[in-house]
């Protein structure tokens, strides 16, 4: 009997773009809004270069004057900054035995866009958190972080969580949403500070903390001991899709017997505001180690307008 092959069910015109979609729907980043994709950025992850330049004018400052009719007004001038992103190119391949499993139900496309669907919205998750690693280890980046680990040892609750939203000042309000841990999680359930929501019998149950959804993903920061729980706003990292010249294509393994598929993707995922600096970058593309860098990061909007707070903390009762 014949063997059905990946290359038989996958038409790259309709696959391509139903794995970005379905990308995004089983990103839980992209469901709370944190990463919003952006028309303009799709246009400019396609513009070619590896850099993208994105200027912004900055907030009008200075005294208001008073009319006069002798003396005139004195003018000043709209300062113009550039935030700026880096295009990432990544890529994998999988054999056809690796997804056979996957074949035998009603849809076989479906079920194998949603396995390369859902592994790169895993990869998406990567690539935010070694962002916010790099982000976070910049000097510039101090204000929005929020430590309570190291002098004084205190616990994250209500109490220490509402002081590290008031990072942003009179900003925090645009502040929706968690991302932690799973012990994180399991301390403050233990604790009965969360609030699972579920919103039909079919949905999973979605947690809350101080009414802000929140993101459980043992990705984030721990040595056991300290752990960082990061809080965002909406549209904190702007998503852009690119065109990768062969987005997906298929190979053959003739001497073992096995049909390739080879997917790739070119995009931007970058937190609005800290400015990509590509001072530590060997290849073409920088890696999820490289995005991690400090040095690659500089923050260029003012601090507040920056939608992310880095809390550092321990899993421990506050007296």
């Amino acid at each position: 009997m014949a063997k059905t092959k990946i290359a038989d069910i996958v038409v790259p015109e309709v696959f391509n773009p139903y794995v970005v979609e379905r990308t995004a729907e089983l990103s839980a980043f992209y469901q709370s809004g944190i990463i919003a994709r952006n028309p303009e950025l799709d246009s400019l992850a396609s513009s070619g270069g590896k850099l993208v330049n994105m200027p912004y004018w900055e907030d009008l400052s200075g005294d208001d004057q008073v009319l006069s009719d002798t003396d005139a007004l004195d003018v000043n001038k709209i300062t113009a900054g550039q935030d700026v992103a880096v295009l990432l190119m990544r890529g994998n391949a999988w054999s056809v035995n690796d997804l056979a499993k996957a074949l035998s139900g009603d849809d076989p496309m479906k079920a194998i866009g949603d396995l390369v669907a859902a592994y790169w919205a895993r990869r998406w998750q990567q690539v935010l958190i070694s962002n916010l690693a790099g982000v976070f280890g910049a000097v510039t980046m101090a204000t929005n972080l929020h430590d309570i680990s190291a002098a004084t040892a205190k616990g994250i609750d209500a109490k220490t969580s509402l002081d590290a939203l008031q990072k942003l000042g009179d900003a925090k309000d645009r502040l929706v949403g968690f991302a932690m841990h799973s012990a994180t999680e399991n301390w403050l359930a233990k604790n009965d500070l969360i609030e699972y929501i579920q919103e039909s019998q079919a949905s999973p149950r979605v947690p809350y903390y101080l009414g802000k959804r929140v993101i459980v993903d043992d990705g984030m920061p721990t040595d056991g001991t300290d752990y960082t729980t990061y809080i965002f706003g909406e549209g904190a990292f702007g998503l852009g899709e690119g065109a990768a010249p062969v987005p997906t294509e298929f190979d053959r393994d003739s001497l073992a017997g096995d049909d390739i598929m080879i997917n790739r993707r070119h995009f931007l995922l970058h937190p609005r505001g800290v400015a990509w600096q590509n001072a530590s970058v060997v290849g073409s593309s920088p890696t999820n180690a490289e995005l991690a860098t400090a040095a690659n990061w500089k923050r260029v909007y003012e601090a507040k307008n920056v939608r992310i707070v880095a809390f550092k903390h321990r899993l421990v009762a506050n007296s």
